[in-house]
Order: C-alpha cells, then structure tokens, then sequence
C-alpha cells in the first residue's frame, strides 16, 4: 500500500482509539438491530446472489489499487460486486438483486454493501481496517465444507477464529488484525455490509461524516462506478 495511505489509515485509527474501547466482534442486538431483517432472510439473498456470474466481476484491487498487498498476493481471485459505497447506491448493481435493495432500502445504516467471492484457495493476509465509525457485518451465502463438514473457509480475528456456516452471521470490528483462508476446491460467497457506528461522541461522528464526504469525492473525481 502506498505511503500517504497508511500514514492517512494509522492517523485516523489512533483517533478512534482512543474513545471507543470495543471487543473485536460485536453484538448485533445492541449495536446493529436490523441485522436480523437480512438473517431472517439469507436464503432469499444467496439466490440472488448465486443467479449472478460473480465470477466476472472486479477484484478488490481492480476496484482500490490499495488494497493489492491483499487482494493480489497469491494469484487466486477476491471479487467484489459493491451495491452501496460510503453512502452511494450503485443503481446498475442494486437493479439486478431486488430482495438486497429493498432491505438496503430500510437499513439506513449500512452505508456499504458487497457481495465477496472468495477463491478456491485464497488467503487474504492479515490487515485491518482503516477506521471505527464503522462495523463490519458478515452474512454467510454459500460456505464449502471440508472433510468432517465444517466449513471450509476460515476468518480469523484478532487470534480467534471463526468458521460461519451458511445462515450464519457476524458483527465486528475489522480495525483488529483479521485475515481469511479459503482452504477447499469451491468458492466461498458472503454478503459485506459496513454499518455506521451507533452512540459514537461528536468529535468522532463529525470525523465519520468528513471521512465518508473524502471518500464520496474520491469515487466522483476518479470516475469509481463499482459496476460489475
């Protein structure tokens, strides 16, 4: 990753830091209630998401140079199809998954949304995310088994892994060292959602607010669609 990058992550991190004293993941009753409006509904979004090639879209660093370190490292794929962006709908993408944008629709904050495909045989490398004001919700599609059933796609988490079977859902704060195996001949389907950050103090909601206008301007001078 570049330079102004890192040093432009690392500035904005240690801010968040020092107010908000969270575990790695998170409960989803208190920090993201609408969670259960998509669990309640998973197998309505993973046939959505299976009747699209997601095979053919982007990967992560053909969408954000970087992140390469991570999506480019050992030749297999990272595919992202993005819904929503820091706040920006993707019409063209949303108008092929209608059940993800009703529920999108009534889920003001989930200010991202992808689907991610996973490799057979992807490791993602450990890193972390670039700020706190916002939660990462991970809802499992489709999830390959290995040999004794379980799933076969490892996410680890500030040490701790974790294996979400299909249905299966996670709250979590990916400003912790997190990294991903894909350890089976299948890819492995998960609906990403960025949540904003609720009970925040007002320094940090004006930082959150400054953050997503960047990256909304970032997206309109560099001509980003996220068209799949």
């Amino acid at each position: 990753m570049s330079l102004n990058y890192d040093s432009t992550v690392d500035w904005v991190r240690s801010l968040y830091d020092r107010s908000i004293k969270t575990p790695s993941v998170l409960d989803t009753t208190r920090y993201f209630p609408n969670a259960k409006n998509f669990t309640e509904r998973w197998r309505e979004i993973r046939d959505e998401a299976l009747a699209a090639d997601l095979q053919k879209v982007p990967r992560f660093h053909e969408l954000m140079e970087a992140q390469r370190d991570i999506s480019d490292n050992d030749g297999r794929d990272w595919r992202m199809l993005i819904l929503k962006a820091y706040g920006v709908a993707m019409p063209q993408n949303l108008a092929r998954f209608p059940r993800i944008a009703a529920l999108l629709d009534r889920t003001p904050e989930a200010v991202s949304c992808v689907l991610s495909l996973l490799a057979p045989g992807k490791h993602i490398p450990v890193h972390r995310g670039p700020f706190r004001g916002i939660m990462r919700f991970h809802l499992m599609l489709s999830m390959p088994t290995d040999e004794t059933g379980r799933p076969a796609c490892v996410m680890e988490i500030d040490g701790v892994p974790f294996r979400l079977a299909e249905g299966a859902s996670l709250l979590w704060d990916d400003t912790y060292p997190h990294e991903v195996w894909n350890r089976s001949g299948e890819p492995r389907i998960a609906l990403l959602l960025d949540v904003a950050r609720p009970g925040m103090p007002l320094h940090l909601k004006i930082v959150s607010r400054v953050f997503m206008a960047a990256a909304q301007l970032w997206m309109r001078l560099t001509g980003a669609t996220y068209s799949g």
